[in-house]
């Protein structure tokens, strides 16, 4: 089903920027499960460029009853832009879960007039996509903006409307890296090293997809997929402790 969403972001990717191959941990690339119904694949692609430290998507398809896409792009640290997040999820005909949105590092009101304030004209366009659901795992406030995408719909709006907001938001985002300053200041940098370790902290003690990774990849797997490649900069809680 999201397919051709790959297909335009790699498009897209390697047009306009000078990618490099980021590592990703022996095992973690790649993984077949036989588990449930239909036999999953789980396949993960990460790149990195001067203005992008980590662009990261992960594809899982297990056919009729599964197919996900999640990406998430980190900008360099010298840039203090917002995440692009991207998750979608397609359980068969009748569960279909989009979620898209510039994922603020900070909220004060310089920060969010700057970067997400723009978002606000593209997200009128798609008010069908935003339904006000309950986030049952996160703060809607942190990490967040008040533009998010978020529905429940059907393979046919994934196919048309989804896709169609899938390429603005990116065209967007564009547009906010080519006018975005890279700070010199290492007062600033440290500031946006801190704010995308905390980032991947915060998610990786709520993602809820590691039950999903459990289910198919064995709880083993889905650990160091979670805290190896997904959020790499964060602790897990055991350790933390």
């Amino acid at each position: 089903m999201y397919k051709p969403f790959v297909e335009h972001l790699e498009q897209e990717l390697f047009q306009r920027f000078d990618l490099k191959q980021r590592p990703i941990p022996s095992g973690l690339e790649f993984n077949v499960s036989q588990r449930g119904k239909n036999p999953a694949t789980i396949q993960s692609w990460c790149y990195e460029c001067s203005e992008l430290r980590k662009i990261r998507y992960t594809y899982i398809d297990a056919g009729a009853s599964a197919q996900i896409f999640n990406c998430v792009i980190y900008p360099s640290h010298h840039y203090e832009l917002p995440l692009l997040g991207v998750d979608f999820l397609s359980f068969g005909q009748v569960k279909n879960l989009i979620v898209m949105d510039f994922q603020p590092l900070f909220q004060d009101e310089v920060y969010l007039d700057r970067y997400i304030r723009p978002l606000q004209l593209l997200h009128d366009r798609y008010p069908d996509l935003e339904q006000d659901l309950e986030m049952k795992f996160y703060d809607a406030n942190q990490y967040f903006s008040k533009y998010l995408l978020f529905a429940k719909t059907n393979p046919e709006t994934v196919a048309t409307r989804v896709f169609a907001a899938f390429k603005d938001y990116l065209s967007l985002y564009w547009k906010l890296l080519d006018q975005a300053v890279p700070s010199v200041y290492f007062e600033s940098v440290q500031r946006v090293v801190k704010a995308q370790k905390d980032y991947d902290q915060y998610s990786a003690d709520r993602d809820p997809a590691s039950g999903l990774f459990s289910s198919y990849f064995g709880h083993e797997w889905s650990e160091r997929f979670l805290y190896e490649f997904l959020f790499e900069d964060a602790v897990p809680l055991a350790v933390a402790a």
